[in-house]
């Protein structure tokens, strides 16, 4: 049997007005996802426990098998492995994003209108010059997502998540010490929060943004701090030779972590516009070399973010039309059986414009095992299914299980 996740990064929603109250999943026009709950089994999942962030981190470690109390350890380290930064032990490595601040100092989004890399790497490259140091260094990821490492920092701080606090001031939520120890370290993230709005304000890049109406990165913000982690193999962990699709440095880096296959697919963007055709390509072929291939999509997570919830019925139509169809019409090119899944990591309701920790729909279809009652996928229909409601590491045994 061959195993393939099709993850909708923050997919699930809730129930909203301008929708007779359902949801992004219940109106959009959805027949491959559905025809694969017709013929398959659901349920729920909690991905993420009460005790941990309600990141992506945390809910797609879960739904990998990983106990995120044993193997989280702060998103930057998981992206600065896809980068290919080489940690030592005791450096602290955050993500950082470059975002957009109002005039009036509140947070105005998380993303600086989705700046291109190529204008990203001009601008932290002058952050390196101006703020790097032999303890302090920031290297260019994609589009608004970055790194930061401060060399022996202290982890007992506490940073927050931009997306979570859009208008929100942003001197309400600067980096905090936990601990004493946190406190040296806590103050030098957020000196690097100030001194980095001089440096970007009158950058020539942020000029040209502001000339053709486009939001500009006026600031960096520092978050999730970790220090390099230490899990098993996914092989290990699960008995399958596994592969990873993404166009997010997240999820390349726990798949660089899990020691899976990282597969690259060209114009994978993490957008709405991301190569979707090339994606579901990718995971055919991946699936003739591996036992289980992680398809990620994060272009619903992104629109939801933005509060954007016609572009997020469309990434759920894309996903459905460019991704799950293919995979249907190919599946048969394998040597072996296939079993589908399909969900999200975690929700991010579009009028929240935030991730939430409710548990998120899925389906399992595997050839072998007789369908259940469900004949859609959304987040009421499921309720129906013989998989009830389980935790997040339990996902993947079920899966491989079923």
């Amino acid at each position: 049997m061959k195993y393939l996740v099709i993850l909708g990064d923050g997919m699930a929603d809730r129930p909203m007005e301008r929708l007779n109250g359902k949801t992004p999943l219940m109106v959009a026009n959805k027949p491959h996802i559905d025809e694969i709950a017709k013929k398959g089994r659901a349920g729920k999942v909690m991905t993420i426990p009460d005790d941990m962030p309600t990141g992506s981190a945390v809910a797609n470690l879960s739904v990998l098998g990983y106990d995120s109390h044993k193997y989280f350890s702060g998103r930057g380290a998981l992206e600065a492995a896809n980068i290919g930064i080489d940690l030592e032990p005791d450096d602290l490595v955050f993500r950082f994003n470059l975002m957009t601040l109002f005039d009036d100092g509140k947070i105005k989004n998380h993303s600086a209108g989705h700046i291109s890399t190529a204008e990203a790497d001009k601008l932290v490259k002058a952050l390196n010059r101006e703020l790097g140091s032999d303890i302090v260094s920031f290297y260019t990821g994609i589009s608004y997502k970055h790194i930061l490492v401060i060399k022996n920092g202290n982890n007992d701080i506490e940073c927050f998540p931009p997306h979570d606090y859009p208008g929100t001031l942003y001197t309400d939520v600067l980096a905090k010490s936990t601990a004493k120890d946190g406190v040296k370290t806590a103050a030098l993230v957020n000196e690097l929060i100030e001194k980095s709005h001089a440096i970007l304000k009158n950058h020539p890049v942020n000029l040209e943004r502001k000339k053709s109406g486009k939001d500009v990165a006026n600031t960096i913000w520092p978050w999730s701090p970790g220090k390099k982690p230490v899990m098993p193999s996914f092989k290990e962990l699960t008995g399958l030779k596994g592969a990873i699709i993404s166009a997010v440095d997240l999820i390349k880096g726990i798949g660089v972590y899990a020691k899976m296959e990282v597969v690259e697919v060209e114009g994978a963007t993490g957008l709405y516009d991301t190569n979707y055709e090339g994606k579901a390509a990718a995971a055919i072929e991946a699936l003739k070399r591996n036992d289980f291939v992680y398809l990620h999509v994060e272009a619903t997570d992104e629109a939801g973010h933005e509060g954007d919830v016609d572009l997020k019925i469309k990434c759920i139509e894309y996903l459905d039309a460019r991704i799950t169809k293919y995979i249907l019409e190919n599946k048969d090119s394998l040597d072996e059986p296939l079993t589908i899944a399909v969900l999200p990591d975690h929700p991010t309701p579009a009028e929240l414009r935030i991730h939430t920790r409710e548990a998120v729909p899925f389906v399992i279809y595997n050839p072998s095992l007789e369908a259940d009652e469900v004949t859609r996928y959304d987040e009421d229909a499921v309720d129906k299914g013989i998989l009830g409601t389980i935790e997040g590491p339990d996902f993947i045994k079920l899966l491989i299980g079923s």
